[in-house]
């Protein structure tokens, strides 16, 4: 488990509500993130272009999530406990998980909410989708990120004991 992910679960901890477990945890930002401040390497116009086309996709996938009651933070800890799925504010990672600190609850869904968490390779790191109550919304993670075992744990607590 990445450092990261136990600061995550541990800053978490008080949050959930009593018998509530956080399974899994990885830091996220909305998608296009990363596109806009990525684009210095090819001039200003370029990185203008690059920036406005990110600032785009990351309003349209915050604004998906608010249209289900789900509200992103950036960064934030994305976290799946045995009930919910809990978008966290927390604070931007150094680097193998130093500097990471949960600041607060942003939102919560039930997991019956959550229709599904898929991932997908990027270029460097991978792109997270989610999907409440019909509406998807994009998320994107470094490399390091335990997207796997958010699936896994989701697909675990979502499935009839």
């Amino acid at each position: 488990m990445a450092r990261s992910e136990q600061k995550i679960k541990d800053g978490a901890a008080q949050f959930v509500e009593p018998g509530e477990e956080v399974r899994a945890a990885l830091i996220a930002r909305p998608r296009g993130w990363t596109q806009t401040g990525a684009s210095a390497g090819g001039g200003a116009l370029a990185g203008a272009i690059g920036g406005a086309i990110g600032g785009k996709k990351q309003q349209r996938n915050v604004e998906a999530a608010q249209s289900v009651g789900f509200e992103l933070a950036s960064p934030m800890a994305l976290a799946v406990t045995d009930r919910r799925l809990l978008s966290l504010k927390a604070s931007s990672p150094i680097g193998f998980g130093l500097g990471v600190s949960v600041k607060e609850l942003i939102s919560a869904v039930p997991l019956s909410d959550v229709d599904s968490i898929e991932s997908r390779r990027l270029a460097v790191g991978k792109t997270v989708t989610v999907t409440v109550r019909g509406t998807p919304f994009v998320l994107e993670v470094g490399t390091g990120a335990n997207v796997n075992g958010v699936i896994e744990a989701f697909q675990s607590a979502k499935s009839p004991a």
